[in-house]
């Protein structure tokens, strides 16, 4: 979370304004430039410093298509969430030839992925970003291959999002998005992120984006998801502001079904 400092003028601003105004319409000039001086003395001729909170939403767009079904289900968000004061980013990765983790263990110095790639790039932009958003279409009951080896780098190379909510989101042309979506869903399960629900299962339906366009039930999840989501970014905020302690985080311990 970013804030700035932007001005806002009061109440007392307008009236001071409208005086203004008429006093220059009905006074002499000589008059009119001495309550102009008294009033800038005074401060109600300025702008109050008010704190605004920017938020930033990362979106994972694991569709090789860039403007395919996935998209518009993410663009849905995207308008709510713009429209809100939110910034936004959509990182489509489903059209890169990646590998998936190959437990080199190199990313345990560096917190960035020895192989390179998008996935450091979104490592980066997750740390000033506040809230993740991952998306799929679905590949044979799943997510695609390409988005399932981003994630598995992705979130075994960084391990210090925790707090920071999550939404998942899956298209499909007709079956196979339940299944999809809870692959999805255990990556920020297993990250202490906080997962964001709708008013429905986080998905879209649709052979192509204008198909995905008609789904109206589909995209009102979407925009109902993306309220929710800035919510929670919202009252964790506050909850920091207020001096609310986040959840300790304790050392994982490992083990297996031997010992």
């Amino acid at each position: 979370m970013r804030i700035s400092s932007f001005h806002f003028p009061p109440t007392p601003w307008h009236t001071s304004l409208l005086f203004l105004c008429a006093a220059a319409v009905l006074l002499p000039r000589k008059a009119f430039w001495g309550i102009a001086c008294a009033l800038a003395l005074r401060g109600d001729l300025c702008y109050p410093a008010r704190e605004v909170i920017f938020t930033k939403i990362l979106m994972i767009n694991g569709s090789p298509h860039p403007r395919g079904c996935t998209y518009t289900a993410l663009h849905e968000m995207e308008r709510v969430l713009r429209a809100a004061g939110a910034e936004v980013q959509i990182l489509t990765v489903g059209a890169e030839q990646m590998g998936g983790c190959v437990a080199c263990g190199g990313c345990r110095a560096t917190g960035r992925c020895v192989r390179g790639g998008l996935v450091n790039d979104a490592i980066d932009a997750m740390e000033t970003a506040d809230a993740l958003v991952l998306a799929s279409p679905v590949h044979y009951a799943g997510i695609s291959g390409a988005m399932s080896a981003f994630c598995d780098r992705l979130f075994y190379a960084s391990d210090g999002w925790a707090n920071k909510p999550c939404a998942c989101v899956v298209s499909a042309r007709r079956a196979g998005t339940t299944a999809a979506l809870d692959q999805l869903v255990k990556y920020p399960m297993i990250s202490n992120m906080p997962v964001v629900s709708s008013q429905y299962w986080p998905m879209v339906h649709g052979a192509c984006p204008e198909d995905a366009a008609q789904d109206a039930e589909g995209l009102q999840t979407m925009r109902q998801l993306a309220r929710n989501l800035l919510w929670l970014v919202r009252c964790i905020d506050a909850g920091d502001a207020a001096g609310v302690a986040r959840p300790e985080t304790e050392v994982r311990t490992f083990t297996n079904f031997i010992r």
